[in-house]
Parts: C-alpha cells; sequence; structure tokens
C-alpha cells in the first residue's frame, strides 16, 4: 500500500539551513507548515536549565555523555555493524503490538541525551502530541513521531541487553570517512575503521548520490525500528520510515554532513525530517501527558498502519 503525501510548506530562519539548498535552491528548515499562533513553541532551555544538545557544559551527566560517546566511536565499526543488523534481522525476540512496546519504554532512559532523564514513553508522547497540534491532518507524522525510539527496547534483558553504545545517541555511516560534524569526533581515532584504507576517505566505499538505504549505518535503535516496521508490513508512508531510521543522524540533518550519499528520495524525505526534528528535540521537558487521555487516538493510528501483532 502506497500513501502519498503533499511535500510540506517551508519559510525561512536564519539560523537554520536545507542541507539541499545548493543544489535546488530551496529553503527547507525546522518548522514546516504556517503555525497557529498557539502553535509550539520550541524553548531555550532544556529540562535541565542548559541549551538543547549542549555536549561541553561542565557536569557529571555531561561527563557521562561523552564517554558514552567514546565507547560508541571506538566500537562502532562496519563488521559489528553487519553482524548486528544479521542477528536481529531475525526478529526472534518477541511478539507484541506497538503500545505494549511503548510501555515496556518505562524502563529506558537513554544515557547518551543531555537533555533528558525521564523515562522515554513521555519523550515519545510530548513528541507526538506536539506534532499532533501544529499538523492536525498528518496522521502518520503523529504516529512516527510515538514509535520513532521503540526501537530502545534493544537495552531490555528480553532483547539482549545491549550496552547503550549499541542501542542510542547520534548515528554516522560506516564504510566512509568519519566526518568532523560527529559528536566527539577525537574518539574515532581508535575506531579500527579509521585507518583503514578502504573505509577512510570520504566516499569510502559508496558511490556519489548512492542512497542512504544502501549505507551502513551506525547500528542502534533507529535501524532496528526501521527493520521492524519494514519486516512487519508497515504501511506509513516512505518519509515517515526515513524519520524512524534517520531522526539520529545529526551529522546529516543538523549541520549538512555526508549529503553526496544521499539520493532525490532522501533529500524529498529529509525535508520531513527536517520539520521533525524540532518536535523530537525540543518537546523534551517537565511537562507529563495524560496518557489514558490519548491513547484511544493513537491506538487508531496503530491498528491503521500496523498489524494487531508484530515480530520483534
Amino acid at each position: 500500500m502506497t500513501i502519498l503525501i503533499e511535500q510540506p510548506y517551508v519559510e525561512t530562519q536564519s539560523e537554520e539551513k536545507n542541507v539541499h539548498a545548493e543544489e535546488t535552491n530551496e529553503l527547507v528548515l525546522d518548522g514546516g507548515f504556517p503555525l497557529p499562533q498557539d502553535g509550539f513553541y520550541a524553548p531555550d532551555m532544556n529540562a535541565f536549565g542548559k541549551a538543547f544538545r549542549s555536549y561541553d557544559a561542565e557536569s557529571e551527566r555531561q561527563k557521562n555523555v561523552e564517554e558514552f560517546y567514546r565507547k560508541q566511536h571506538i566500537n562502532q565499526t562496519y563488521d559489528f555493524v553487519k553482524k548486528m543488523r544479521e542477528k536481529y534481522a531475525k526478529l526472534d525476540k518477541a511478539e507484541m503490538g506497538i503500545w505494549e512496546c511503548c510501555e515496556l519504554l518505562n524502563e529506558v532512559v537513554d544515557e547518551s541525551d543531555p537533555d533528558l532523564d525521564e523515562p522515554q514513553i513521555e519523550h515519545l508522547l510530548q513528541s507526538a502530541e506536539a506534532i499532533r497540534k501544529d499538523y492536525p491532518n498528518e496522521d502518520w507524522l503523529h504516529l512516527t513521531a510515538l514509535i520513532h525510539d521503540l526501537g530502545k527496547i534493544l537495552l531490555l534483558p528480553s532483547f539482549g541487553e545491549l550496552p547503550q553504545w549499541a542501542v542510542v545517541g547520534d548515528t554516522f555511516p560506516l564504510g566512509c570517512a568519519f566526518d568532523e560534524a560527529n559528536i566527539h569526533h577525537k574518539y574515532f581515532k581508535e575506531n579500527a575503521d579509521y585507518n583503514n584504507p578502504a573505509y577512510n576517505t570520504k566516499n569510502g566505499i559508496y558511490p556519489n548520490g548512492v542512497g542512504l538505504d544502501n549505507v551502513m549505518m551506525s547500528f542502534g535503535h533507529d535501524d532496528y525500528m526501521y527493520l521492524v516496521a519494514k519486516e512487519n508490513g508497515c504501511t506509513l508512508p516512505s518519509a515517515g520510515l526515513f524519520i524512524v531510521r534517520y531522526h539520529s543522524f545529526y551529522p546529516l540533518h543538523k549541520e549538512g554532513a555526508y549529503k553526496h550519499l544521499m539520493n532525490e528520495e532522501d533529500f524529498e524525505n529529509l525535508k520531513w525530517l527536517n520539520i521533525f526534528n524540532k518536535y523530537d528535540l525540543y518537546s523534551k521537558s517537565k511537562v507529563r501527558v495524560d496518557v489514558e487521555k490519548v491513547k484511544p487516538y493513537y491506538m487508531s493510528l496503530i491498528q491503521k498502519y500496523f498489524p494487531e501483532k508484530l515480530k520483534w
């Protein structure tokens, strides 16, 4: 089943510009459609009173975040990712519905996130409700926000209890040079791929415009949830699946790195990811969502786009 969606109307902001602007002369920025006067407002500070995605502030949490990225950058190699994809492609860990998986996330806290220490279910509902308010007609985008982090169940014992560095954090391509746009880039020097002549050039093993579907991305919750959705017959549009798979690819959608690997479909889907990113990042707050009140709406979307039970 193919779902056609209209491309978003966009407006400019001084601090951001679309990574495809050089080729198309379009500016596609966070914000999307013109928002109502009472639309979602992006705050200046996170739940800790700091700037969002600040990785340099001196604090115990920031030190833990940096240590997380040290481990991630050293251990996420091309061979490691290949093995993990083969292992989890079996989808033999569990059989359950989407909402059941959402409830499992009550047990998960993302150690790589400098902006949030609430259970992940809170973040999913905060971002989904913020999008729903501003884009009431894009129900696929509401559901995408709800499910985008469900792959973090890989941290739980029944799903392998993988270390945090193999599940969360910013994602990046393997098989080519590690761009300096990556957070804490210095730790890549200890990665086994760093000095591999097949992998340490800008393109590495990939031709220009190869398409992100053909690029080996670091393993984590993004790639896993994309696999689960695709293999279980999810009918979200390609933009929704693109958001699920690349929402942590900050070197691309925040810094404009790696765009030489993208094809035209990637650039079109990136427009929606740039919209989604605002809600994914800036909805992280201490404001609670009434789960029972919103649950019936999201259950109806789950029924529309997913089977009752999925293999995980």
